[in-house]
């Protein structure tokens, strides 16, 4: 027997717009994500009744044992475009839910217009994009630019859940894409369109539509400022995957980067091109961050081979060492690409660890094709690079550097040696510089040289070094 017990009536809240997180007093800094001045007043209706028993409900379905449950509905479905697959973990799931997210105008539109073109193409079903930040005339250009135009390929401007919804009824598609999820609100809660409250009830309306019909959903999310997806964190929680998309505005360069993936690895990362007709896939950007050759190799630069999730990318590390700075004054030190910070430990391992002086002297570095490379894997690369510079003498262009330089000059272990050397020497790549204990897995077509120290690796690539000028 259920007893009924009276509750409180309802009460003021303020909730975080950021995080969603709810305080019973408002606060200036939000308790859980740290944000300032984001606390917002909200009504918080408690339960009118609260039970003391526990009301027994039939299931929809009996519990069957693990192994008769069949694992064919949950197969990827590849969409054709190879690196969106490749970081989706084959590719779109029925019933899976994803978030993708980017800084405005980087090509998330684009994208998915073209992943859902190339999904009604291959004959998987009918596909659906909800757009509520742009007219249906618009998408439309956008189809004809990159040529995806499809009878199968459904497209509607709406920014009610229940008109979106009603579409699902009519169209009944395998995929769903809805951009943004911000924009769309419904009746059944308050709050304004992009709100905390707002989004995570579209996004659970979608949801569970989404398990219950088997269709792929993708959701458009916006960032904030410092780059986090805006909304509630719960909505991260939601999904099945997450995965940004990532781009400089002053290059074509784009990187689809997972970070939540419940069907594959969650550290992939997918490389693309943005073109005029549309965003092409780069299955192979091995040579994309290396500087074009020239019969001489230039002072100033290394190569170094960096991790992105799952996949090694050779980069150019480029140095430029001026003049010293005037008395009193400050050497200024600009990056492009790299840690700054890791830049200026570097500088001050060379001048205490080794005869390279260069503290008191203006110093530019800079990575190739806009990759930005923050691993301390490269802190070898840019340690050569920097005395390359100040010495004249370019290091041999078939050597790259692999290995983290610590405060004391020695040179320290990193992930994924074999998997950067195998790279390295499919690109043409004959001799390496790597850390002591690195070198049992090398290829045999390369020369791996072990260095304990940045002064050793000095003395190593010294015997490489073609004097200039």
């Amino acid at each position: 027997m259920a007893y009924v017990v009276a509750v409180a009536k309802t009460r003021t809240n303020y909730s975080c717009s950021s995080c969603g997180h709810s305080v019973p007093k408002w606060v200036g800094r939000c308790p859980d994500c740290g944000d300032w001045g984001t606390m917002e007043e909200s009504l918080a209706a408690a339960p009118a009744t609260r039970r003391t028993g526990t009301t027994v409900a039939r299931p929809h379905a009996p519990a069957r044992p693990i192994d008769q449950v069949s694992a064919k509905q949950a197969e990827a479905k590849p969409t054709g475009i190879s690196e969106f697959d490749r970081v989706l973990g084959g590719g779109l799931i029925p019933g899976g839910v994803g978030l993708i997210a980017g800084e405005p105008g980087v090509g998330k539109s684009t994208l998915l217009l073209d992943v859902a073109h190339r999904y009604v193409a291959a004959g998987h079903g009918r596909a659906l994009v909800a757009t509520g930040e742009e007219s249906a005339a618009q998408v439309r250009l956008r189809a004809d630019r990159i040529g995806a135009l499809h009878p199968d390929l459904m497209l509607a401007a709406e920014t009610d859940l229940a008109a979106v919804l009603g579409h699902i009824d009519d169209i009944k598609p395998g995929l769903l894409i809805l951009d943004s999820v911000q924009t769309v609100t419904t009746a059944d809660v308050d709050g304004v369109p992009g709100g905390v409250t707002q989004v995570r009830a579209v996004a659970s309306g979608l949801i569970g539509v989404a398990k219950e019909r088997g269709i792929s959903c993708i959701l458009v999310g916006h960032v904030t400022k410092d780059g986090h997806i805006a909304g509630p964190r719960v909505l991260e929680h939601l999904v099945d995957t997450v995965v940004h998309f990532e781009g400089d505005r002053h290059s074509t360069l784009r990187l689809l980067r997972g970070v939540k993936n419940r069907f594959g690895p969650a550290d992939e990362v997918g490389c693309f091109d943005m073109t005029e007709d549309g965003i092409v896939s780069l299955t192979d950007p091995g040579g994309l961050f290396l500087a074009e050759s020239s019969e001489e190799p230039v002072p100033g630069t290394c190569v170094t081979v960096t991790m992105e999730g799952r996949r090694a990318l050779l980069v150019e590390v480029q140095a430029l060492v001026g003049g010293s700075a005037k008395e009193g004054t400050i050497p200024r030190r600009t990056v492009s690409g790299l840690d700054s910070a890791r830049l200026s430990m570097a500088l001050a391992v060379l001048d205490r660890r080794t005869k390279i002086r260069c503290l008191d002297r203006e110093v530019y570095a800079a990575t190739v094709g806009g990759m930005r490379v923050v691993e301390p894997a490269a802190d070898l690369a840019i340690s050569l690079a920097v005395a390359s510079s100040v010495s004249q003498a370019a290091v041999s262009a078939d050597i790259v550097a692999v290995g983290e330089v610590g405060l004391t000059g020695a040179v320290r272990r990193v992930a994924g040696v074999p998997r950067r050397l195998s790279e390295a020497a499919r690109l043409g790549f004959r001799r390496a510089l790597v850390p002591i204990g690195c070198a049992d897995q090398a290829p045999k077509n390369m020369t791996v040289t072990e260095v304990g120290s940045v002064s050793e690796a000095l003395r190593v690539a010294s015997q490489h070094w073609a004097s200039r000028g």
